[in-house]
This record gives C-alpha cells, structure tokens and sequence, in this order.
C-alpha cells in the first residue's frame, strides 16, 4: 500500500488516528521495510499489522513482570508524541516530568468506567508542591482550575511561570528577529558557519556511499554487517577530512579553560555566540519577553553541548570530532553554531506559545521559589499575586496532584547546569529532596521519607478538610505507607500504570503507582 493507504489502514485497524508521520518514522528508523522508490514509497501491510501486534503482546508480557493489577487504560498508548508533548509542554526539555494526559485525567471532573469519583471541579485550586516544568499547573488552566506550584529551583520556577503566563506574541516576534539578525551579523564576522556547511556537505556525501538509510540499519538488525568494526573503521576514516577542514578553516575546537560546565561542554565558537546572544537579550527591557528569550536560548544551549546525540540526556565525556552515531546509523557531528537550533525553537515556542493561547481558561496559575517543607503559601502568594492568595485563604485549596522526585534518582539542579551559568540563578542542591548524588541506600532513604512527609504536613495547613492528594512515584522500596503515616493521612487507592515511553535507553518493563491519599480519621 501507498504511505496514504496504509495511514487509513493502521487508523482503522488500532481505532486511532496514524498520520503519515508516524508511518515516516517507521520506514526511517527501520521498524519496517521500505518498498518502491523514494519518489512513491510503498509498505507492505502484513508487515505492518505484525509490528502493530507485537505491542497487544507487549500488554501480555508486561502483565506477567509486573503483575495484573497493571491499569493499561492508564499507559495513554493511544496518544501519539505529538500530543504527549503538545503546545507549552515542550517548552523546555526536562527529566522526570509526567505527561499532561496523565494529570489530565485525574484532573478531569467527569468519571469512566475506571475512573468512579471526581476529584476536583471547575473553580477549585490545586497544589504541586514539586513543581518542577509545571505540567500540573498548564493543565489545571485548560480545564478552568486555579493552581499554585512550588519548586525549590530558581530555573523551573521560570520555567513554569513562562508556559502558564499570557505573552504578547507580536512583540516576542519582534524581539526574536532582531537578536537574529544581530546574530548574524556577529556570525559574518567568524568563518564557524562557512566551515560548519563544507563540514556537513562532506559528511553527506559520505554518510550517502557508507552509511545508506535505511538500507545500513536493516543490514545491521539482519547480522549482515558487523557494526562496531565497520563504524569504526569509517569513523577513523573520516577523521582524516575533518581535521584537514579544521586547519583549512583554522577553527579554535576547545575553549581555553576548563573550568565551568559552560567551559568544559561546548566548543569555542558555540561559546562565543552564546556569550554574545545573552549579552543582547540582557539590554531587553520587557521582563516577560526576556523570560520566554531565556528559555529559548536555555532549550538552545542545551541542543549545543559538544556531546553525541545518543549522550545528550547524560553526558560522558565532551566530544570534539566527528564520531559514529549509534543512534542516527551514521557519522555525525559536533555542534559548531547555535543559529539552527536558535531559528527552530524561535519559531517552535512562538507556536507552542500561540497553541496554549487558543485554549486557556481565565484562571490563575503561579509558581513559586521555595522550599515546600517549610515555605508559608498564603505569605509568599501576597507578594506575587494578592487575589490568589485571598482565594486560598477563603475557599482552601482543594488538593495536590504532583510527582515528588525519585530516591536517588536525579539531581535536578544539574540537569540544567548551564541554565544557571549563564543566568546566574543560585543553586540550592543541598535542599533537594531524594537527590542522585546522596544515593539510595538506607539513610537517604529515610531522609527521603521525612522529606517528602515533611512536605505534606506543611501544605495540610492550606488544604481544605476532605482533601485528595495523588503523588506519582515508583515507590521500589515500599516508602509511601510510612510517608502516608508520617503525614498524618492514609493511602485509600493506588493505579499502578504502565510507563511506555520513558526517555531513558532502558525499554523494559517499568510502571509507577498513583497513590491516592486522604487525611487519617482518628
């Protein structure tokens, strides 16, 4: 069948819409094979149902690991990426964050066959005490609720506040074509960009004789090519043109000092434009158009450490040559300009940001810097929004719905390392809760508990009476009851959900548990 055909096929076949993109994608990276020619690409449908199949088999297996209470009407299958991720949620890349389908549905006043009770209606405020990219806070907006997040860093404060605020598009435009053009007046004057285009051009014509798509993947899955031996042997083969380029365009590879993460993770022309970008967005006097400036040239920055693509959400070691990329089949490059990535997420916010517009509600959202064991909501609300404040403090806020970070998983203040380089936000490490860096064994889990407790005991203070409260967690050691104890609640239901696109390399079967908490009676 032709790409259109097989579109209508598969949409008919699972019930839910695939689009041609989706069909791309599995013809590209090799999950199918390609038939006729580029020109009129061509799949065959048996091959296609077998691929489908396998994921009603995927159910099955996964059952059997992780037991039959798995609630797969919760794993959201039926979502494309797209939608995973749609308007502000991708705003900014971040870890550990859950999808918006997920707060959702919780969220949501109506009940299905799974669902029984409502939660939380229209005009209620909710709570996120670790707020972290404010998935909570956007989609308590789409469906009229009020919210306040709270989050100890300084960067997801901003982060937050940037997807949840209203921006005046036109001006945001105007703004973006001029640090632009400025940009590109600041690249004339450098030969990065000239020696970047000759760079990819080679790399082209030796990824297209070397490294075919999808032809060189299938090769490998079928045993007919050795990959480690071949990609090596062209790796080191391609090095060669690379540093001839390098000298011909006497280009500085590494920065002179070593420093800061800023020193060590990107190349010196990288540097030098990102220097130079916020530089300009500094002399912009508009706060909220600096804030959404900022996190677009974060989001770039962040597409512009000198790492391989398949490193990029844990970094090993800089890269400053080309190299074989695992993940894309072929040879790939460092970056050597920000401009590409700088363009595509200028125009990906101002959409995103256009998306989000068309669909909130007139309510109110807020993130605050804090610590949540300890930060007085209604005092710290005074001081940024007085009518949110006075609502709390009158009708009571009518739950929480939140993912408390992981023990021993994550260090949230490093994942964004550069974004408080380059703006200067102070860190507050040491006031994370459950951070990789102190581990997983018994004493930091019974920090974690005390933590987390602790948190829960402070925002009771702000809680309505029957409140309901659902935190997000793989609890792999059992730490949720003595949490409930601790805080003076009881755990009255927990969904246990599959957890099928994790952004980690690690595919096998993973779930995480919503717990549903309510004040203990005595």
């Amino acid at each position: 069948m032709s790409l259109q055909e097989a579109s209508k096929w598969a949409s008919q076949y699972l019930d839910r819409k695939v689009t041609l993109s989706n069909l791309s994608y599995l013809l590209q990276y090799g999950r199918i094979k390609k038939h006729g020619n580029n020109g009129n690409p061509l799949i065959d449908i048996d091959e296609l149902k077998n691929y489908y199949d396998s994921f009603a088999q995927k159910e099955k297996e996964w059952r059997k690991i992780l037991g039959d209470d798995l609630n797969w009407h919760l794993s959201f299958v039926e979502y494309k990426e797209s939608e995973r991720t749609k308007h502000v949620h991708r705003l900014h890349p971040y870890k550990g964050k859950f999808i918006p389908q997920l707060v959702e549905y919780f969220l949501d006043g109506h009940t299905d066959e799974f669902k029984k009770e409502v939660f939380f209606k229209e005009g209620d405020i909710v709570l996120d005490p670790f707020c972290g990219s404010g998935t909570t806070l956007v989609q308590a907006n789409e469906l009229g609720l009020h919210a306040i997040g709270i989050d100890i860093s300084a960067f997801n404060v901003m982060i937050s506040n940037v997807k949840i605020e209203k921006h005046n598009l036109i001006e945001l435009h105007k703004a973006i074509q001029k640090l632009t053009f400025e940009l590109e007046q600041f690249q004339r004057k450098r030969n990065n960009t000239v020696f970047e285009e000759h760079l990819l051009n080679e790399l082209s014509v030796f990824n297209k004789k070397y490294f075919p798509s999808p032809d060189y993947k299938r090769r490998v899955r079928q045993g007919l090519i050795n990959e480690k031996e071949y990609s090596r042997e062209k790796e080191k083969e391609f090095l060669s043109i690379y540093w001839d380029l390098v000298r011909k365009y006497n280009i500085q590879i590494k920065q002179n000092k070593d420093e800061t993460f800023l020193d060590k993770w990107f190349l010196a022309p990288v540097r030098e434009e990102i220097d130079f970008l916020f530089e300009k967005i500094k002399e912009i006097e508009d706060a909220k158009i600096k804030k959404v400036l900022a996190i677009i040239l974060s989001r770039t920055v962040r597409s512009c450490r000198a790492t391989t693509h398949a490193d990029l959400a844990t970094l090993r070691e800089p890269v400053i040559t080309t190299y074989y990329c695992k993940k894309h089949g072929k040879i790939c490059k460092p970056i050597f300009s920000i401009m590409g990535w700088w363009r595509r997420y200028s125009i990906d916010t101002l959409n995103r940001l256009s998306q989000f517009g068309k669909l909130r509600t007139n309510t109110m959202q807020i993130c605050l810097v804090g610590d949540s064991r300890t930060i007085n909501l209604i005092e710290e609300l005074k001081k940024k929004n007085h009518s949110l404040a006075e609502m709390v403090s009158k009708q009571g806020i009518a739950g929480i719905f939140s993912s408390p970070p992981y023990v021993g998983l994550i260090n949230y203040h490093e994942q964004h390392a550069y974004a408080y380089e380059i703006f200067g936000f102070e860190r507050r490490d040491e006031l994370e809760i459950g951070p990789l860096f102190k581990g997983q064994g018994k004493e930091a889990r019974d920090s974690y508990i005390k933590g987390i407790a602790n948190v829960l005991l402070n925002c009771k203070k702000f809680l309505k009476k029957d409140y309901n409260v659902f935190l997000v967690a793989n609890d792999k050691y059992n730490l949720y009851p003595r949490i409930a104890e601790l805080a003076g609640m009881k755990i009255v239901n927990q969904y246990k959900r599959p957890v099928l696109n994790r952004v980690e390399k690690d595919r096998s079967a993973y779930a995480e548990i919503i717990f549903h908490l309510k004040e203990k009676q005595l």
